[in-house]
């Protein structure tokens, strides 16, 4: 391996590897949440990636959460997936279980109304999921090297402690990836205002520092589309509560995750990370979407820094918390799984948590739970559209 840092993952047909090995149960459409939740309750190893969208939408809201969710379907984590359709939905899931299949992974699809109602449906979904279930299970972890990673990178509900202690930590683990010749992840628009001509100074080409202008510059339009201006004051009452006084404060402390290296590029929402090195997506801070858009991009396990506290994970990607705050991390140490407060108390460097940061997050990568998935607060996800419901 070309680092010093060694996890063990599910090699995919495709040379992918996973660091979870999961029968994604996909509902093409809002409309069968319920049937794809109840496989799950019946089945292990079985994940529902419940949603809000895929009908009454515009067309190219429709051909994003199409995208997204072929996307999540063929993630490094998912061993085999089942996509269920109500038979009239508007994205398409014929195209979803077509992309997953080219992956060699397999996948069917069943169709409620074709099927006679939601409980033949469900019985259908729990006999298919229980044969993948089975035929993946054997399969072993292999090893694996930073150069085999994409992270992804977030933080939420953030206070005065996240950019100095939290943030800096994630910030030097995507440095230390990106030189091991990995890829990582990152988003959160709303939180480059203010700061976007850093990111932008760090950018591989004027291309691509124009699109970071670019988006962050569409992102203010459509608040103040609403009549919001978000620059010079705090639309967060968290953040507020958390000391933190302005958006352009918060993103001077949220672009520190990112780390200090080149970004070679800026992908769309649903878009599969191209190539290696350090990538921005163009993606919202709600949890649930952003959470989405890192998974749709390919990351097999995701950081999230946070000071004042946020629990949720992702149903296929584990979400490792790093907590800034140690007041925080002393109150709700059932969901946080790193204490980055230590740096605020002057007990320990930057450096030496992030080493601690990098070695747990190996295990995590190799199969360890996060404390998110140790207690199922992994269910929760949505997809960030742009266009009015028809």
């Amino acid at each position: 391996m070309s680092s010093n840092y060694t996890w063990y993952g599910y090699r995919r047909q495709n040379g992918q590897i996973g660091s979870r090995n999961i029968v994604a149960i996909i509902p093409a459409t809002v409309c069968v949440n319920e049937i794809a939740q109840a496989i799950v309750y019946n089945t292990q190893m079985s994940r529902a990636l419940q949603h809000h969208c895929g009908c009454c939408q515009l067309m190219p809201d429709l051909k994003l959460v199409t995208d997204t969710l072929a996307n999540l379907g063929c993630h490094p984590n998912v061993g085999a997936a089942l996509v269920i359709s109500l038979g009239c939905e508007g994205s398409n899931a014929d195209e979803i279980v077509a992309r997953i299949a080219a992956t060699g992974r397999p996948v069917e699809k069943i169709v409620m109304q074709e099927l006679g109602g939601t409980s033949a449906t469900i019985h259908a979904g729990i006999d298919i999921v229980q044969k993948m279930a089975i035929a993946i299970s054997s399969q072993q972890r292999v090893e694996a090297g930073l150069e085999d990673l994409i992270m992804g990178i977030k933080c939420g509900s953030s206070d005065t402690t996240s950019g100095l202690s939290s943030n800096m930590v994630i910030g030097q683990m995507s440095d230390r990836i990106v030189d091991a010749c990995g890829t990582v992840l990152f988003g959160e628009t709303t939180e480059f205002m203010g700061a976007e001509h850093i990111l932008a100074r760090r950018a591989r080409t004027p291309e691509v520092g124009r699109r970071i202008y670019e988006i962050v510059d569409v992102m203010e339009k459509r608040a103040m589309a609403v009549g919001v201006d978000m620059r010079n004051g705090q639309p967060t009452p968290g953040n507020i509560k958390g000391g933190l006084s302005t958006i352009e404060e918060k993103s001077l402390g949220a672009i520190n995750k990112s780390g200090s290296r080149i970004i070679e590029g800026v992908l769309d929402y649903p878009d599969l990370v191209p190539d290696k090195g350090l990538w921005i997506k163009d993606s919202p801070g709600f949890e649930p979407e952003i959470l989405t858009g890192l998974a749709a991009g390919g990351a097999q396990g995701i950081v999230f820094s946070t000071g004042r506290g946020a629990p949720q994970g992702f149903p296929i990607v584990p979400v490792l918390k790093i907590c800034g705050n140690p007041r925080t991390y002393s109150n709700l140490s059932h969901d946080m799984d790193v204490d980055a407060g230590q740096i605020i108390l002057g007990n320990k460097s930057i450096e030496q948590v992030t080493d601690e940061t990098m070695t747990i997050f190996m295990r995590v990568l190799s199969g360890e739970l996060t404390k998110s998935e140790a207690i199922n607060y992994n269910r929760t996800m949505d997809i960030h559209t742009h266009g009015p419901k028809i």
